[in-house]
């Protein structure tokens, strides 16, 4: 049987990259799945269909409470539940590298409101239905950049470690309601966003991968495996944690 069979999903930032190979798996292992951007996923939501999962596609500004929690009503509407947030969205494939002093204090404000508040206004619309059901898991996204100390992308860096933070201090409260909040940190993958972005040169990416155990490039299906563990019953004693998807660049 399918490990999510009888599951519902939210996923947000699913419109391309990461985002859409995490709806997919979602739905292949047998959830029902709401996938959301700033607009309308569509293609996620044709590939979805077309695998005969069932999807639904919302536009959803993660930095706005009540777009958040229009999208979580649907969901529920929908499909009756919502036992599963991935908090995907964020701000890092069209970002530059530069010194943070160089870094625009309206660049600052844009990527922490979506990458940090962003996930609290979903967790914050969606735990309301979880706490009904005495059941639910948030998948919260950081980065391996938080446990390296990356330089030249100071704003995103210190985003991904508020969302650790925000990870344990959110499963501290919510674990006597029955819902589990973790958080995968991912090495640098190389989604649609970051191939073709020039910050990212052939030396740059090659730079990163010698750092790695296992020393090849990071794609989306990497990160897969992770995913759908700690959004499975497999992970219900598992709260509170990080786990580093990276290729043995960070070891924690």
């Amino acid at each position: 049987m399918a490990r999510l069979a009888g599951r519902v999903a939210l996923v947000t930032g699913a419109a391309q990259g990461i985002g859409a190979s995490y709806a997919l798996a979602l739905a292949k292992e047998g959830a029902a799945v709401c996938i959301s951007d700033i607009r309308v996923p569509e293609e996620t939501r044709e590939a979805i269909a077309a695998t005969g999962g069932h999807v639904i596609a919302v536009a959803a500004d993660v930095t706005s409470p009540g777009s958040v929690s229009d999208m979580v009503a649907e969901t529920v509407s929908r499909f009756g539940r919502a036992d599963i947030l991935i908090n995907n969205a964020g701000l890092f494939g069209n970002l530059a590298l530069k010194p943070f002093d160089q870094i625009s204090s309206s660049e600052w404000d844009a990527v922490m409101s979506v990458n940090v508040r962003g996930s609290f206004e979903c967790a914050k619309a969606v735990v309301p239905q979880m706490r009904a059901q005495g059941y639910g898991k948030i998948v919260n996204i950081a980065s391996g950049t938080v446990f390296k100390g990356s330089p030249m992308l100071l704003h995103y860096v210190t985003s991904k470690a508020a969302v650790v933070g925000f990870t344990r201090a959110l499963a501290r409260e919510l674990g006597p309601d029955g819902i589990r909040v973790n958080c995968i940190a991912p090495g640098l993958v190389m989604s649609d966003n970051v191939k073709v972005n020039p910050a990212w040169a052939a030396d740059v990416v090659a730079n990163n991968v010698a750092t790695r155990a296992l020393k090849r490039e990071a794609q989306p299906e990497d990160l897969l495996g992770t995913l759908i563990y700690l959004s499975a019953a497999d992970s219900d004693f598992l709260t509170g944690q990080t786990i580093v998807v990276d290729g043995g660049s960070v070891m924690h």
